[in-house]
């Protein structure tokens, strides 16, 4: 029996710094800063410039989720507006994340998450390690999820022997 699936009123896409800066901080700013009190010189950490970032956009067009992935395979920053949580606007960023991840041909992924946060990235597979740590007045705690790297296929493989 197909799987019924609900269609999507918002899109992710693969995003630029600095180009998208004022749209993935229309999401982030509002999130981190304003909702829970992180002070602004630590949401802008000077990071975005090396990272690969993801913006889900409503039908549109107005931001409203945001994720970065770092060189070194952690994913931050993943924030969602508060209307649009709970719609599955979160998971498709971290879908999208891993998937950049794969095609980096990274072996795992990390992140910090909140630890309110934690059951939401363990359903994705992603596993706790260490011990609840405090950044920025939240309690987080570090979890990883290894990935295998699906390297894309050359004429010789695909010629018969």
């Amino acid at each position: 029996m197909p799987r019924h699936t609900v269609p999507r009123d918002f899109t992710v896409s693969e995003a630029l710094w600095p180009r998208d800066a004022g749209a993935l901080r229309s999401v982030r700013e509002p999130v981190f800063v304003e909702e829970q009190g992180v002070p602004l010189e630590l949401e802008r950490d000077g990071v975005d410039i090396a990272c690969l970032h993801l913006l889900a956009r409503n039908s549109s067009g107005h931001p409203i989720g945001a994720a970065r992935l770092a060189p070194d395979g952690r994913i931050g920053r993943m924030a969602v507006l508060p209307a649009w949580r709970g719609r599955g606007v979160g998971m498709a960023l971290l879908d999208a994340a891993i998937k950049l991840a794969k095609e980096l041909c990274m072996v795992k992924v990390e992140l910090n998450a909140q630890c309110h946060a934690s059951a939401f990235y363990a359903k994705a597979g992603f596993q706790q390690t260490g011990e609840v740590f405090m950044d920025a007045g939240i309690p987080h705690i570090r979890m990883v999820k290894r990935i295998e790297c699906h390297a894309p296929e050359t004429e010789s493989e695909l010629e018969p022997r």
